[in-house]
């Protein structure tokens, strides 16, 4: 079968999308540059501050609104609320089938209440069950990881309602965290390896399992719903423009959490941003790196989609987010953010892990979401890239 043909009306030249990708590589970068040369306003509570004592309920909110975006590392309360008004926006506009909505939220499934319903009820399920792992020895845990995987992804595959959702929320939680907790504590720290690797092996593990208990619950056939009638149809996205570049570089940001808009990426940018700016010991675990972080990880969105903006036309997805939430901010915080680290990190990230997310992807089964594969991918790259690395002169210790 030929490859479907892009509408002449729809393609821009390349030179017109690669420059529309350096002139965003260039902003984020002068943006990342000004960030760390801020000296921060101290209005906020530091990481060790709020991370270091979770009996208080102040602080305990602020550790699980902070998982909400944990994912790309940025660990941030304001982030996680932003992110979630600039979801809900998004739906909105959706529903009202505004031209301002953006790629439609949430695949224009129409699912996201449900899926906000079973991530939320998983993750707050997830630290009232693991949190007691925290420990002198042990002070940071994945309970973030059941908010980036099954339970929104059993939704995306199997539809909404009670039901589903709290099936998918309670595994989620049962599955996925104490499979990253222990793969953490029992792999990555002997090995010197990122914890990412052991995050997302408990999502991949635990979603495999989850998988496969749901074709063998009776509750959980698979449903093809209605299209709500008062939803607009997923628009379809304007491919092979500069904006399009833009857009789809800043929606796979909110890839993880199965938002995959501008408006829940906006919000989650922002918001970080504000409280790097309130108290840089805040984001990405007081370490000071979040401008590093950024700058690494719109380089290997830009490059992503540039690289693989054919994908993107003839499949309608490419998973150009993972290195977002793996290789360029594992790198950073493992090397620290030196331009050559920056740099380094958001380019393999592009090169390396999109095209294994889309090869492992082909062997899943169909009622086994495509997470599974790309977080597999995330597992291999960062855990082959890191030893790697640290052999090369400039990034070893």
């Amino acid at each position: 079968m030929s490859a479907p043909t892009i509408p002449a009306n729809r393609r821009d030249s390349a030179a017109a999308l690669w420059g529309a990708g350096i002139v965003l590589i260039g902003v984020v970068s002068l943006l990342g540059w000004g960030l760390s040369r801020f000296p921060g306003w101290d209005a906020w509570p530091s990481y060790e501050t709020w991370a270091g004592d979770l009996t208080s309920p102040l602080n305990w909110a602020l550790w699980v609104i902070g998982d909400t975006n944990e994912a790309p590392f940025y660990k941030s309360a304001l982030a996680g609320i932003g992110m979630t008004l600039g979801a809900l926006l998004a739906h909105v506009l959706w529903r009202r089938r505004s031209r301002a909505m953006g790629i439609p939220v949430s695949y224009g499934s129409g699912r996201l209440p449900w899926i906000l319903v079973a991530s939320w009820v998983s993750l707050i399920l997830a630290n009232g069950m693991w949190q007691w792992t925290i420990s002198d020895e042990f002070p940071w845990q994945p309970t973030f990881v059941t908010f980036v995987s099954v339970p929104a992804a059993v939704v995306l595959v199997y539809g909404g309602g009670w039901a589903r959702a709290l099936t998918a929320a309670v595994l989620g939680a049962v599955l996925t965290t104490p499979i990253s907790i222990l793969t953490v504590m029992y792999v990555c720290t002997p090995l010197e390896l990122p914890s990412v690797v052991g995050n997302v092996t408990g999502m991949w593990a635990g979603g495999l399992i989850a998988f496969a208990l749901c074709r063998r619950l009776p509750h959980m056939a698979r449903t093809t719903e209605p299209a709500d009638e008062d939803a607009g149809p997923p628009a379809a996205p304007s491919i092979q423009t500069p904006g399009w570049v833009v857009r789809r570089a800043l929606a796979d940001f909110t890839e993880p959490t199965f938002y995959g808009n501008e408006w829940a990426s906006a919000g989650l940018l922002l918001g970080a941003t504000l409280e790097f700016l309130l108290n840089p010991a805040s984001p990405v675990y007081g370490s000071g790196l979040f401008p590093g972080v950024l700058a690494a990880q719109f380089i290997a969105a830009t490059l992503g989609v540039l690289l693989f903006r054919r994908q993107w036309a003839e499949k309608g997805f490419y998973s150009t987010f993972i290195p977002i939430v793996s290789i360029a901010p594992a790198l950073v915080v493992t090397f620290g953010s030196a331009p050559l680290v920056v740099a380094v990190a958001g380019v393999l990230g592009a090169l390396a892990g999109p095209p294994l997310g889309d090869v492992l992807s082909r062997v899943l089964p169909p009622d086994f979401h495509p997470y599974i594969a790309y977080v597999f991918a995330m597992t291999v790259s960062v855990a082959v890239l890191v030893p790697l690395l640290r052999a090369v002169p400039g990034f070893g210790p």
